[in-house]
């Protein structure tokens, strides 16, 4: 049974103290230690994989600035992604972003947020990417999708194991009809079981695992001219989870249409988990060049 869940919390309180940031984004570390301990039995009681959703993450204001100064689908610094599974465009390369973007992916790797996130979720020894590999600003213009997939569980340049995901969406005036729905899966894959749109402010944290099947596999229907901006960050621990060594894997996207159970799908499904991600990224990349990613 799909169901739509949403949590609301008094937002954070701050306010733009001059047109420079950084502002005070984040509560003080009681007021945060507050709010973790009055949702963490909703994020390990919600299915299908612990998560929670927070509408007015932030003061109003800060998320509006963010909302006016994210960049343009016209910008070069983007990496757009064009493929059966991934239509979109992304950028980890914080230098070229807007002050008041940086000074938020900053304070959502800082410590009081950490904090948070441990108390709320109950993995201890949360790590930031200072990286944000694969994470940083995300775009997805009409067309666009991104596939149902579990994440790649290792960050290699620092050797960490993926633990949570951040997404913070920041689309004023978002339409139901728009469509671009963060769609929370089965842990086999076979069925979507929740749906969250993707509205202004709303922040959506969970945690991941090899089961934890998520995306927005609908072409996205918003009008020319509008797209679904967000910011994603990714937190990790120097061990796998429960002590236990896991077995590596880049991002691995399930076949969601009624040939799912078929052998193509199966040996798909198999080949990415085994393939090196770089390698893999290679080659999704070739086959998408000669027409031969459908």
């Amino acid at each position: 049974m799909m169901t739509l869940e949403t949590q609301s919390f008094k937002s954070f309180s701050g306010s733009p103290k001059s047109s420079n940031l950084p502002w005070d984004l984040l509560p003080n570390t009681h007021e945060l230690i507050t709010l973790a301990d009055e949702r963490s039995d909703d994020y390990q009681a919600n299915q299908p994989f612990a998560h929670i959703v927070l509408d007015n993450f932030l003061n109003t204001t800060a998320a509006r600035t963010l909302a006016n100064c994210f960049p343009k689908p016209e910008e070069d610094f983007w990496v757009r992604t064009h493929i059966s599974d991934e239509i979109k465009s992304a950028s980890a390369v914080e230098s070229v972003f807007p002050s008041p973007i940086r000074s938020v992916l900053y304070g959502l790797n800082s410590g009081p947020m950490l904090q948070f996130l441990e108390r709320l979720t109950g993995i201890s020894g949360l790590i930031p990417d200072p990286y944000f590999n694969g994470g940083g600003v995300h775009q997805t213009l009409p067309g666009g999708k991104l596939g149902v997939h579990v994440d790649f569980n290792q960050l290699p340049q620092l050797n960490l194991y993926r633990r949570l995901n951040l997404l913070l969406y920041l689309n004023e005036n978002w339409e139901e009809k728009f469509g671009g729905h963060l769609e929370l899966w089965d842990y086999q894959g076979k069925q979507c079981h929740k749906k969250v749109a993707p509205v202004f402010n709303r922040c959506v944290i969970f945690t991941t695992t090899s089961n934890s099947y998520h995306g927005h596999p609908q072409p996205l229907t918003c009008p020319v001219g509008r797209s679904r901006n967000s910011l994603a960050l990714y937190y990790y621990t120097a061990l796998p989870p429960e002590g236990k060594k896991s077995f590596v894997h880049g991002t691995v996207f399930m076949d969601t249409s009624e040939k799912r159970h078929g052998f193509v799908s199966i040996a798909r499904r198999w080949f990415s988990l085994i393939c090196p991600p770089i390698f893999l990224k290679g080659i999704k990349g070739c086959l998408a060049q000669w027409g031969l990613d459908r």
